[in-house]
């Protein structure tokens, strides 16, 4: 275990924007299906959401650093009191929500890719998360870590190929749509999805040394989840409007492309994507339990308590689709995020931060 003395520069400012783009990866664009709609609105959207991520991670980031809160129990008790409650009730709604919602795109992944039965990615998914939870902090933060490497490399490479392939599409796209309209809606919903990722990864804030450091961290957070969005995006928009309202809009893609082989590289990266946000998500829950408890989980503790978490969220997705769970639930959570902690954050919060001073 580091302390903050010997934490490097990697773990104190890149590692917690490797964390929180691991949790909105997958609920935000990881297959395609929640990017916003209109070239010119939707890049406008992304960067507004971009500077929207930048600003309440730093905050969080600072404010958590500032109370000593390695989970977001104890953050909220800092920030709420007692009130703290409706986070806890909204953050758990939200992971029912989103592990479904893995659940289901991974269950698409394996059908789409290999020919299995909807339930062999769903379990697939499921039996990795309780696995990779089960080893604690360093063995989450490992995986954030080499399951960035891998994403952001298949990510370059979808670029050079979206270009090569779709290249004339994409600028017609862009040259022939309308100016942005909406955008700034459209920007503040799609940061709001996905916000509450800052308070998920404070477990990996223990390698913070400073105020100024976890304001750097959060700043870098933005671009570093945006990136690989905005790449996907782009290369979207030669496909404009029908793939708007497919399923998988990845799998639409690499079909174009017409290369199994990296058809198959980028849905088994979007299946780790998938991991690494559902791992960040329950393992935010077992931090949380460990932290109450005052007392260190063990390796068999930490896997009960991930595989009831796991087996209690990502089955309702056998009740409805992928479509209808992102419809129905994000935008309600993101209004309720918005109420219980952006907002009190952006007050309550900020003003405690300016009140305090820090030898940095």
């Amino acid at each position: 275990m580091t302390t903050p003395d010997s934490a490097t520069r990697f773990q104190r400012f890149i590692l917690p924007g490797l964390a929180f783009k691991a949790v909105v990866i997958g609920g935000g664009y990881a297959t395609g299906r929640e990017l916003p709609a209109g070239p010119w609105g939707g890049v406008a959207g992304m960067i507004l959401a971009t500077l929207i991520w930048s600003s309440v991670a730093a905050t969080t980031f600072a404010f958590a650093h500032g109370v000593g809160a390695g989970d977001y129990r104890a953050l909220f008790a800092a920030l709420l009191g007692r009130g703290g409650v409706v986070f806890e009730i909204s953050y758990l709604l939200f992971v029912v929500v989103v592990l479904a919602v893995f659940g289901a795109a991974a269950g698409a992944i394996g059908a789409a890719t290999l020919g299995a039965p909807q339930l062999t990615g769903t379990l697939a998914l499921a039996t990795s998360i309780v696995v990779f939870a089960t080893f604690g902090n360093a063995g989450v933060e490992r995986l954030f870590k080499y399951v960035s490497l891998i994403l952001y490399g298949v990510y370059a490479v979808f670029l050079i190929l979206a270009v090569m392939h779709f290249g004339g599409g994409i600028r017609r796209a862009f040259v022939d749509a309308p100016p942005p309209r909406d955008w700034v809606v459209g920007g503040v919903t799609y940061a709001s999805y996905n916000i509450v990722g800052a308070v998920v990864v404070l477990p990996v804030l223990r390698h913070l040394t400073s105020r100024r450091d976890a304001i750097a961290a959060g700043l870098i957070a933005g671009p570093l989840a945006m990136a690989p969005a905005i790449v996907f995006f782009v290369a979207m928009t030669a496909f404009l409007p029908g793939i708007a309202s497919a399923t998988l809009p990845s799998d639409t893609m690499l079909s174009a492309l017409g290369m199994p082989a990296f058809r198959l590289l980028f849905q088994t990266m979007i299946f780790a994507a998938l991991l690494e946000s559902g791992t960040g998500a329950v393992h935010a829950i077992v931090e949380r339990i460990a932290h109450a408890s005052r007392r260190a989980l063990g390796a068999r503790d930490r896997a009960i308590l991930a595989a009831g978490i796991v087996t209690a969220c990502i089955f309702v997705a056998d009740r409805f689709g992928l479509v209808a769970l992102i419809a129905r639930g994000y935008r309600a959570l993101a209004v309720v995020f918005l109420i219980v902690y952006v907002l009190p954050l952006l007050t309550l919060g900020l003003a405690r931060l300016l009140r305090t001073s820090e030898a940095v």
